[in-house]
């Protein structure tokens, strides 16, 4: 089985606005997105559950880190899917929540 790699907050954050920003992928279960008024800057949002079709929309050259509300179960599952069918994904360690306490850049919905 294809495992999730990892990505933490401050690592992501230097990341974002750079020519190596990776594509990042908002997977939070619909009722938290529609919950929440902020979201990563740069990132968009995808049903977690359909990861395996979206994933032929990514490059497959680039680099994929995908968030949930606090790195578990959502992206981890999504990161492993995206894995499994080649996308260079990672997981954001603690999720959005790990990453607005770190300082991170999120945005306005």
């Amino acid at each position: 089985m294809t495992s999730a790699v990892l990505i933490s907050a401050n690592k992501l954050n230097q990341l974002i606005r750079t020519s190596a920003c990776p594509i990042i992928v908002d997977v939070r279960r619909k009722e938290a997105f529609d919950l929440s008024d902020r979201m990563i800057a740069t990132a968009e949002w995808r049903d977690p559950e359909l990861a395996a079709q979206w994933a032929a929309d990514l490059a497959q050259d680039a680099a994929v880190v995908v968030y949930c509300v606090h790195g578990h179960e959502v992206s981890q599952g999504a990161a492993k899917t995206l894995r499994s069918v080649g996308v260079d994904a990672r997981f954001l360690e603690s999720g959005i929540e790990g990453f607005i306490t770190a300082g991170g850049e999120t945005v306005v919905k």
